[in-house]
Parts: structure tokens; sequence; C-alpha cells
């Protein structure tokens, strides 16, 4: 029986279990997950410390660190040094952002997505490509060692990001989500720990839980990561790595400065820890800056693709690998991709050393700065963060209301955004935020109408 009497102790949670089922700590992890997806327990809610729960339950400590574990590892608890651990506040958000199918009745400003100005030429290059006498080759399996001038025009192509590098250091994959896939199951086991903003992409969320990789939130400046926080976090939550967008930040829309980049790149390298560098939208800006890459070129794993700046169906990513993680990545990648599309590799290599990508960046980016014009007219009155040059925007809401409730009374009007809860990490207060996706509607006209409805729901709550 347990030591004390727990009938009038104020509890978080006071679970029953059936002790003839075996092994225990399963159990115990089923009726955790359970209440948290049935609401019993609330998001943010502070469980009772390990040992009052082994002595309530009048099980052993090591049952209840093993049920906290297995729920940790799905990704439905947060917990940190001398904080306790907490229902994570992402445990019932969905971090699928990308539909089945298109939302129908509803105007899209929920995925990143940009313009389609970049369809026809890319079409035309596709059809000359095709009109070659070789042609088959490209709907064969590509080899690494016939694709050297494809790795030439994605060196080029991250000289223009902001990073100088090596042909020797180029990988391929398909995308940058099985490039950071790829990355976290060779560099971490099961239970390691990550860096993330308090916010972040929701691609590496789902990635992390798919390979037990727990993610730990660290405090942010400005939305731009913290460097003594980062430090801190090294020293005292046993991580071993992060995962940071620099540019255009997802969701937030944040930019980092170069003395931040500069500090977060030492910090790496005093506490040998790696970075993953999503460099997806750093072609938005006119200018970038340079990549944290190019202040630690030994500690970065820099993912640069052209998705989100020239066409989503551009499903190739070029990733530079530190030497120390080549081999482990280059392995990781085999087995996710086998290869890259050849087609898709060839058709990107031609745009870049052709020099038409600097055509279409600048195209997207003019209809990019047209239509965050209008959406800086429509929500002059409130707070809605990001650069002319970037394809979404984070929108703080006024009154009282959460981004789970506003994205869900979007939706009842006609509008898709996504609130903040999507993008939240463990035990993080998600921000009162919605992303708003500034090119996913395909007309101006398409989003002119759904900033209007945006403005009057906001007015409303008001």
């Amino acid at each position: 029986m347990p030591v004390n009497s727990f009938e009038n102790y104020p509890m978080s949670w006071k679970p029953t279990i059936d002790k003839t089922k075996k092994p225990i700590y399963q159990v115990l992890a089923e009726q955790l997950k359970q209440d948290i997806l049935n609401g019993v327990l609330l998001p943010g809610t502070k469980l009772p410390p390990q040992r009052e729960l082994a002595d309530y339950l009048d099980v052993n400590l090591s049952t209840i660190s093993k049920a906290f574990k297995v729920c940790g590892l799905e990704g439905l608890l947060s917990s940190s040094v001398g904080s306790g651990t907490f229902v994570s506040y992402d445990a019932l958000s969905n971090a699928y952002l990308l539909e089945d199918a298109k939302p129908k009745h509803l105007i899209e400003m929920g995925a990143t997505l940009p313009d389609n100005a970049s369809y026809e030429p890319l079409l035309l290059q596709l059809k000359s490509m095709l009109q070659e006498a070789e042609y088959e080759k490209w709907f064969g399996y590509g080899r690494s060692g016939e694709s050297l001038w494809q790795k030439d025009a994605a060196v080029k192509l991250m000289l223009r990001y902001g990073f100088e590098t090596t042909v020797d250091h180029i990988l391929f994959s398909n995308g940058g989500q099985n490039a950071i896939a790829a990355t976290l199951a060779s560099l971490c086991q099961p239970g390691d720990r990550i860096g993330v903003d308090h916010h972040t992409y929701p691609g590496l969320k789902t990635v992390a839980a798919m390979l037990s990789v727990q993610i730990v939130p660290i405090k942010s400046e400005n939305y731009v990561m913290s460097p003594a926080a980062f430090e801190y976090v090294c020293k005292n939550e046993n991580i071993k790595g992060i995962y940071l967008i620099p540019d255009y930040h997802n969701p937030t829309a944040s930019c980092m400065s170069v003395e931040k980049r500069k500090e977060i790149a030492a910090i790496a390298k005093k506490y040998n820890q790696f970075i993953i560098e999503d460099a997806t939208y750093h072609l938005h800006k006119e200018n970038p800056l340079p990549a944290i890459a190019s202040f630690a070129p030994d500690q970065v794993i820099h993912i640069a693709s052209l998705s989100k700046s020239i066409a989503p169906g551009l499903r190739l990513a070029y990733v530079a690998v530190p030497s120390q993680f080549k081999e482990l990545i280059s392995k990781a990648l085999y087995n996710l991709n086998i290869s890259v599309s050849p087609l898709l590799a060839e058709l990107t290599a031609r745009i870049i050393v052709s020099n038409q990508f600097e055509v279409l960046i600048e195209g997207h980016r003019e209809q990019t700065i047209r239509r965050n014009q209008v959406v800086n007219r429509y929500l002059a009155d409130y707070t809605c963060l990001g650069d002319e040059t970037g394809i979404f925007r984070w929108l703080l809401l006024p009154g009282k209301i959460t981004g789970a409730e506003f994205e869900r009374l979007a939706a009842q009007h006609g509008v898709q955004v996504y609130a903040a809860e999507r993008f939240v990490v463990g035990n993080s207060c998600p921000e009162r935020a919605v992303r708003v996706a500034v090119c996913a509607p395909e007309t101006h006209e398409e989003l002119e109408q759904g900033l209007i409805i945006l403005k009057r729901l906001l007015n409303d709550l008001i």
C-alpha cells in the first residue's frame, strides 16, 4: 500500500491501472496517452513528480520513468531540468500542414506556396530536355558519379545563399524534409534531444516523433533563438544539436542578424553541437546574409532547396555536409531515397547554371512584394510580422482568442490559416497568432477576398 494517504492530496493526475496486466509501465503509458488525447489532461498540465506518482500507485519509480519516457518519445510530454514534466502544448495539434486534397470552398492561406509564375519557364526547359537524343537517361536511376556538374550547380546556388563550399561536401536529397529526416536518423539515437525554437517547422516535429528524437524548446529574443539560451541548454539539457531557419523563420517570419549567426556558430563549435541550417527561404532576400554554415562549416548541415522559391514540385534539395558527418548522412539518404530523380536533378541544375533561376526568383520577389503591399493595406491596424519579400506573415491576434480558435473561425468563414498551436514545441505556451500565407491564393483578387474576411473577423474581436 502507498506510504502516504492521497485521498485529499492535490495531484493533477490520479490514474487507475490494472496491475494484473504486464508490463505495468506500458499500461500506465497507454492510460496517460488516452487521458491526454481525450482531454482529461489538458496541454500545459504539470504532471505529479515521479516519486509522488510511484508512491500513489505503489509501484517502482522506474515504472513511472519508463511510462513517461514512452509518452515523451511520442511527443506527448515535455520536460526540462528543474521545471518538471508537462503535457506538451502541441500534443493534440495537427502538424501535417499539407492536406490530402486542396481545401474545397476555402481560400488557401495556410500552406506556404510561391506563386505559379515559374511553371511555364520550367515546362519549356523540360520540353527542350525531352527533345534531346539521350532523353531516356532522365528516366533511369541517378548515380552520384554521373552528377559532378550538377554538384557544381549546387555549389553555385549555395554561394548565392551566402555559403561557399566545394563539390566534395554536396549530397542530393528528394526535398528538404528528406534531408532533415536523413540527418536526424544518422546523427541521433532514439531518446536523443535536439534544440529548436519555441515555434518551429512542423515537418521537423513529425520527423523527430517518427525517430523518437526529443525536441527541446530554446528561448528566443524578438523571435530569434537566444545565443545565451542556446549555451545554457548545451550545458544543462544534454542536447546533441539544434535545428534553425535563420531567414524567414517558419512560422514567425523573423530573420537572424549576422551577429547572432556568428554567436550561434561559436557556441556550436565550443560545445561540439551540430546545426541543421534549413535554408529553404534564403533566396527570398534580395541580398541574402551569410549562412550560419559560413561561420561553422565543420558543425553545420546546410540544406538548400528551391521548392519555396521557385516551385513546390521541384523536390530536390542540395545538402552541404561537413566531412565528419558525410558518410553517415550519405548512407541515410541512400536508404531513404535510393537516388534522386535524374529528371529533376538535371532540370534544376540547368536552371541554375544558365542563371534562369535568378530571373525566376526576381519575378517571384516582385510578385511577393506586391502581395505584401495588399496585406499591409488590409491589416494595417494589426501586428502582422514579416518582410515584404516573405511569402508568409505572422499575425498576432487581438483580444483573448487563441490561434486554434481563430483558425477554426476563419475556416467557418471560408479562409484557411494555420494557428500557432501547429508549430509550438513541448511545454512552450503557443502565441495567440496565426500564420498567413501571402502567395498561396491563386490570384490577387482571391488574396484580397481572403484579407477582407480576415479583417472583418479581427475587427469583431476588438
